[in-house]
């Protein structure tokens, strides 16, 4: 199982240890691009400060990321899965799982990143500030990174699904790097989260982002807990209903197409 997870926006700073080490990262067929994405950044915000406020989408009062990416060699790096926070994490408590559903974590989760292309959650990266929808001076030919990523996602990621379930529960944002095709997309289950309300004798269901984010941290946590490695997405629909969760799902009418499955909830938190 590979569980594709997208960044926070919000990361965790501070604390001690090396600088980054960029070979030490997974997935190494992403170096080249990494270094480029890195050597932009970097440059960008060691410049013109409004511009690269301009450029990043930050109001004055984050003008401290600016700051921050500029020394981004430098900086501590700690495991991925210690930088990134915000709802979905929270919700996933990677800190406090149990030694065997920790294992399988770092084994089964990628995290979507516009700086680094994608890291499991032992990566050893610094605190950054750079998201899929920027567009960085010397890239720009390409578009916003979400365009700079496909081609070396695609090399990498056939491989880096293995042969099992990919459970995609990327933001639109971060989907837009990789796009499962043939086989893989036959394997790969898409998760929306329904609020479900009765109003006037009538249910109505509505999506909802940051308890959308919350669930889906959630549903994650409960897999990895009970140690579930569903195969396929016929087996995550059974893992998830046996976890508990209303689960909608219908197989797709092809072959090599994902699963999209709706997890219906009646209380938001």
């Amino acid at each position: 199982m590979l569980v594709l997870l997208p960044p926070s926006e919000g990361k965790a700073a501070g604390g001690s240890g090396a600088p980054l080490k960029p070979e030490s990262l997974s997935l190494a067929g992403l170096a080249e691009a990494r270094a480029a994405v890195l050597e932009e950044l970097v440059e960008l915000c060691v410049g013109d400060e409004l511009k690269a406020r301009e450029v990043l989408g930050l109001s004055e009062g984050l003008r401290g990321e600016v700051a921050k990416n500029a020394e981004l060699r430098s900086a501590v790096a700690r495991p991925a899965g210690e930088i990134y926070t915000g709802v979905l994490y929270d919700a996933l408590g990677l800190a406090d799982l149990p030694a065997g559903a920790r294992a399988l974590a770092e084994e089964s989760l990628l995290v979507f990143s516009g700086l680094w292309g994608a890291v499991r959650v032992t990566d050893r990266i610094p605190s950054y500030r750079c998201s899929m929808g920027v567009k960085l001076p010397g890239l720009g030919a390409l578009g916003a990174l979400g365009a700079y990523w496909r081609g070396p996602m695609a090399a990498v990621m056939p491989e880096a699904s293995g042969d099992g379930l990919v459970l995609d529960l990327r933001s639109s944002a971060y989907a837009a790097a990789w796009k499962p095709k043939g086989e893989p997309a036959g394997r790969t289950a898409t998760v929306r989260v329904l609020h479900a309300q009765v109003v006037d004798g009538v249910e109505k269901r509505s999506v909802v982002s940051h308890f959308n984010k919350a669930t889906k941290g959630r549903l994650v946590r409960d897999l990895l807990v009970a140690g579930a490695v569903p195969g396929s997405p016929a087996e995550l629909v059974t893992a998830l209903r046996d976890l508990g969760y209303v689960v909608e799902a219908e197989a797709p009418a092809k072959a090599a197409k994902a699963w999209s499955l709706d997890v219906v909830v009646s209380q938001i938190h």
